[in-house]
């Protein structure tokens, strides 16, 4: 509904600035108090310093962040090769055959992220395919969860995708892969930036199915999150979770500079 009073415009921002306050400034700054506290008795945060990123930062903590950096990048490059390929493909596809592979792909959204590890635990955990134990059973996991989401971005890039470029190409005597490598894949390396960050932005974060299948040796950072809230050790999960943000956000604007670049070619 438009608003044309300068009144009714001033109330529905300050609406607006409240809702952004109480839902998602208000639990980040509380966050990131809580990693720079070392005591909170009161209605504030005592003795701050930076001694729970410190504790962050090494040992367990960084070597867990290492893997969920591992994961992610891995996950997120098997969610966008699959996705794309799954993508292009469907677009040259009987109209009922895309139907299939849409609902196909988008069915790890529909259910929850801990029916994905438990399935993925079954069905890697006998030969031939015998991945249990090892840090691969969860870079599938992984790969399941973002997969549908980089199969979206893709696809909806190719619905925008303007075919006379293609036709240009193919009445000019190219094949099909010079068309695919030199026409599709450079008009979709926004999308395709784009897809990447969202992968990797939600392998970073993934419990649900992680802490089913996960071995030992390869504890990414949100289980050890989990573990230390568990634990009682609120302040370092804090820390942890603030550095863990901090990383991903890093990460996105990296992808997003990339991407950036990607639009201006």
């Amino acid at each position: 509904m438009l608003i044309w009073t300068r009144r009714g415009r001033a109330l529905v921002l300050a609406v607006f600035a409240l809702v952004v306050l109480i839902v998602f400034a208000a639990p980040i700054a509380t966050m990131v108090a809580a990693a720079l506290a070392g005591r909170w008795t009161g209605p504030l945060p005592s003795d701050l310093g930076f001694a729970n990123f410190r504790h962050a930062l090494s040992g367990e903590e960084a070597a867990s962040l290492s893997v969920s950096l591992q994961t992610a990048l891995l996950a997120g490059a098997v969610a966008l090769i699959l996705g794309t390929w799954a993508a292009l493909a469907a677009r040259e596809a009987p109209g009922w055959w895309r139907r299939i592979t849409d609902a196909v792909f988008h069915l790890p959204i529909a259910v929850p992220s801990v029916a994905i590890g438990l399935g993925v635990l079954i069905a890697f955990n006998e030969r031939p395919l015998l991945l249990g134990g090892t840090k691969w059973i969860v870079i599938v996991a992984h790969s399941v969860l973002v997969l549908a989401y980089a199969f979206s971005a893709v696809s909806a890039a190719l619905d925008r995708l303007d075919p006379a470029y293609r036709q240009a190409a193919e009445s000019l005597g190219a094949g099909p892969l010079r068309v695919l490598v030199r026409i599709t894949l450079p008009l979709l390396l926004p999308a395709l930036g784009a897809a990447a960050g969202l992968a990797v932005a939600l392998s970073m974060g993934e419990l649900g199915a992680t802490i089913m299948v996960y071995p030992a040796t390869w504890k990414t950072l949100p289980v050890s999150i989990f573990g230390a809230t568990d634990r009682g050790e609120v302040f370092d999960a804090a820390a942890s979770t603030t550095v863990l943000v901090a990383v991903t956000l890093i990460a996105l604007l990296v992808l997003g500079r990339v991407r950036g670049r990607a639009a201006l070619r």
